[in-house]
């Protein structure tokens, strides 16, 4: 048994196939075969049992498998100290980050990032999918939900808050919603897909509903909801970030303001792949989001007075 070896074999359990192992190691599919078997011969037990898609450990594939991470994240971090020696901080990282939060509030925080540290390429993606995140190859990923992946590892960031606004000019033409009843008869802008039905939880104390709402305009690009809400098109069901300083100036007005509104989750997480390498930068940048998201999240202000 050697280090080549239990590298190979990491490689494996995390591609789940040969075939991919091969096309990440720049291997052929036969050499990473006879590696696998040269390894399982040397152990004296079988590591893996092979199906036509996956490989699935065996009791002992799976010890050897977590001492592989260790001496794969070892030889890592060594090439990674060797190369950065002298040298000011660098590499490269790609992170996702959900449409509204990256663009509203994400944004001037990673133009800080990239002024302090210049050398570290950012890759960025603007993206509300949770389930390709191993397929896009991504080192971290930022994402609003109920509860975080169970195959990730994930930090939690921040409660989101759900607000119901609209114009100053829409309220004052038309009445604003006074209960949670009256938002299915009213032109609905959010994020959800249009033409399907938006589910939507909400909260009053120790009172729970459950909503059903038809949506007659609905984007992912959070500065167009804006822009129509401030129109005078309909009444708004998005994130108070997004509208916070209108309502703070007076250009929008809050409606059902004693409920706790959440559509897609209310709480945002940060994500990343279990038994994945973290190089500096991507460590660095972590540090960063979670410092920033936090300090932001303990903001006081009209929309956000619980930080929930």
């Amino acid at each position: 048994m050697d280090a080549h070896s239990l590298v190979l074999f990491v490689a494996i359990v995390e591609a789940g196939n040969l075939s991919l192992a091969a096309r990440n190691m720049k291997m052929t599919r036969a050499n990473v075969s006879y590696h696998l078997t040269q390894l399982e011969k040397s152990v004296g037990m079988q590591l893996m049992r092979r199906t036509t898609r996956r490989v699935e450990l065996t009791e002992v594939g799976q010890r050897l498998y977590q001492h592989g991470l260790v001496i794969r994240d070892e030889v890592l971090a060594a090439k990674e100290s060797v190369a950065m020696f002298g040298k000011s901080l660098h590499g490269s990282v790609r992170l996702s980050v959900p449409t509204g939060f990256g663009h509203v509030v994400m944004s001037a925080w990673l133009i800080e990032f990239k002024r302090r540290y210049p050398e570290i390429s950012l890759d960025l993606l603007f993206d509300n999918r949770v389930d390709d995140l191993l397929r896009e190859e991504v080192d971290i990923a930022v994402r609003v939900m109920s509860e975080p992946p169970q195959n990730m590892v994930a930090v939690e960031l921040v409660q989101v808050r759900h607000i119901i606004c609209a114009s100053a000019d829409y309220a004052h033409a038309h009445q604003m919603p006074v209960r949670l009843d009256d938002l299915r008869n009213v032109p609905l802008i959010t994020s959800s897909v249009a033409g399907r039905d938006l589910r939507v939880s909400a909260y009053e104390g120790e009172e729970r509903r459950e909503l059903t709402l038809h949506p007659t305009l609905a984007s992912e690009n959070f500065q167009f909801l804006r822009e129509a809400i401030l129109a005078g098109l309909g009444i708004g069901l998005v994130p108070d970030y997004v509208v916070e300083h209108d309502v703070n100036e007076g250009r929008m007005v809050i409606g059902l303001q004693n409920w706790r509104l959440s559509v897609f989750g209310a709480r945002m997480f940060l994500l990343r792949m279990p038994g994945r390498y973290q190089t500096l930068a991507v460590r660095t940048l972590i540090d960063f989001v979670v410092e920033k998201a936090r300090a932001w999240g303990k903001g006081s202000g009209p929309m956000n007075p619980d930080t929930d």
